[in-house]
């Protein structure tokens, strides 16, 4: 029992130490384009829920985060848990939910658009809003 618990243990201390290494590693490029579509917004309070009927499209930015458009121009950024360093363009973003929000506890999975085969997922995190500030 007691090396069950151990193995157990290093399990777990490896995948915290995996997802912190892929925490340390940004992508420059990634984050210097959403930096450039974000320009001129300010963030919001994040939230744990968007409602899927009101979003109007998603664009991945390689490597980095999902942005979904919400209503009145605003943008909610999404910055994955975990798989974020396999994020592509050119992904088609495949969710299943029960309901009509999409929520930082949700998996989405990642399809490659030639072969339509799945290539991977990523854990969702929060999402934070970015409007343009009213005059």
């Amino acid at each position: 029992m007691r090396a069950m618990v151990r193995g157990l243990t290093m399990v777990l201390a490896l995948a915290a130490a995996s997802g912190a290494l892929a925490a340390e590693r940004p992508n420059p490029a990634g984050e210097a384009k959403l930096a450039k579509r974000l320009e001129g917004r300010v963030a919001g309070k994040p939230v744990h829920c968007i409602s899927l009927r009101s979003t109007e499209g998603s664009e991945i930015i390689d490597g980095t985060a999902i942005l979904y458009n919400g209503p009145g121009g605003r943008i909610y950024v999404n910055r994955p848990r975990s798989g974020a360093d396999s994020l592509r363009r050119d992904d088609i973003i495949v969710t299943r939910t029960i309901t009509d929000q999409l929520c930082n506890t949700d998996i989405v999975t990642l399809v490659e658009p030639m072969s339509h085969f799945s290539r991977g997922f990523v854990n969702l995190g929060d999402f934070v809003p970015y409007a343009k500030p009213k005059p």
